[in-house]
């Protein structure tokens, strides 16, 4: 018998990597199977120790501007023997890299970002894959692009400070020092977003308000995305409002697109192709998966949407071992899941099932292997 263990994390009590290690060895004494660990996750917290099980790197620290140019100690993590870097924004253009008091995306800047992708290029990196989410920013990703040597001007031809207050006032881009390694440069983007750049579902509508900007800050925001998307359009020949995803963090969507020629991808299908998953699960029996909470939101991106996506094409069984379970038995049989099992259905309460997660988690995997 060949069994897959593909969980993302338990959000609070387990990592994915944690849930495998717990199972695994119940599994392979029980039922003489072979057991594969694919630990995934779909690129919010955890991704990062996630994705280094597979590209086996290090962490590389470098001193980059945060969102409001003051010095900090940025990562990433970087694999010399595959040249593969991974990136999260978060890291170096974070909220939380930032006072309360400064976060207001008015006046913070994706520098950071573009710095760290110039160290993972000056470490010899030739594949970057770039995390977004948890930025502070709405600058349409003009800092990052100013790091790589984009010039932005207005009608004057003075330099704008790459901000999101000062979109509104470019009128032309200089790409005459951009750093030339980009263009060899595989760029891969984790977003999980589908939001356009502007419009009532664009960046600043929606996101902006919860990085610091008010009602009237959030419409000179709004009349930026549209002016850069023009300047955008016309000096790549592109047309960014019509990318799928160009919204996502403060616009990065569109620069990522446009100032490296990227394409965005939903997280976990990153993490599925670095794991080289679906090569991996061909003639497996069963695949388990699990998550701290399924419900109606799983299957919007999350990592076991990106499992029972893969188990459908090879017709594999899926069992699910969760925190806590919020869906009736047709629901979660209609998903593609064919066994399903919860720590809240034998906890007493919360606090018992964060406490005594692991010895659940036990229980389950013999019930299970029992029901076979």
């Amino acid at each position: 018998m060949k069994i897959i263990l593909a969980p993302d994390k338990f959000k609070g009590s387990l990592t994915g990597l944690e849930f495998c290690d717990i199972i695994e060895p119940i599994l392979s004494s029980s039922l003489n199977a072979e057991v594969i660990k694919l630990p995934l996750a779909d690129g919010g917290d955890g991704t990062i120790e996630v994705i280094n099980y597979y590209l086996d790197g290090k962490t590389i620290q470098t001193t980059v501007n945060n969102p409001i140019f003051q010095s900090v100690l940025a990562s990433y993590l970087y694999s010399e023997k595959s040249k593969v870097a991974f990136i999260e924004m978060a890291e170096a253009s974070g909220m939380k890299l930032l006072d309360y008091k400064d976060q207001n995306c008015m006046y913070t800047s994706t520098h950071g970002t573009g710095e760290l992708i110039v160290d993972a290029i000056d470490k010899g990196a030739e594949h970057i894959i770039l995390g977004l989410g948890g930025s502070a920013t709405n600058d349409c990703g003009i800092g990052m692009a100013t790091a790589l040597g984009y010039r932005f001007f207005d009608k004057e031809n003075k330099e704008v400070k790459p901000i999101g207050s000062l979109l509104n006032n470019i009128v032309s881009i200089n790409d005459t020092m951009v750093d030339k390694r980009l263009k060899s440069i595989n760029f891969q983007i984790a977003c999980d977003v589908s939001n356009p750049l502007y419009g009532q579902e664009g960046a600043a509508y929606i996101y902006a308000k919860q990085k610091g900007a008010n009602d009237l800050e959030i419409e000179h925001l709004e009349n930026g995305l549209q002016n850069i998307s023009k300047v955008l359009d016309h000096h790549f020949n592109i047309e960014t409002q019509k990318i799928k995803g160009a919204g996502a963090a403060g616009g990065m969507g569109a620069a990522c697109v446009t100032f490296l020629n990227a394409e965005l991808s939903p997280g976990i299908e990153l993490i599925k192709e670095m794991a080289q998953f679906d090569a991996k699960i061909e003639g497996a029996d069963w695949i388990i998966t699990g998550e701290g909470q399924l419900d109606d939101q799983t299957l919007s991106g999350k990592a076991l949407s990106g499992v029972i996506n893969s188990a459908k094409k090879f017709e594999i069984n899926v069992a699910a071992f969760c925190g806590n379970i919020e869906l009736e038995i047709e629901a979660i049989n209609k998903m593609g899941i064919n066994y399903s099992a919860s720590v809240m259905e034998i906890a007493e309460n919360l606090q018992d099932a964060l406490r005594n997660t692991k010895r659940y988690l036990e229980t389950i995997t013999r019930d299970f292997i029992s029901s076979l």
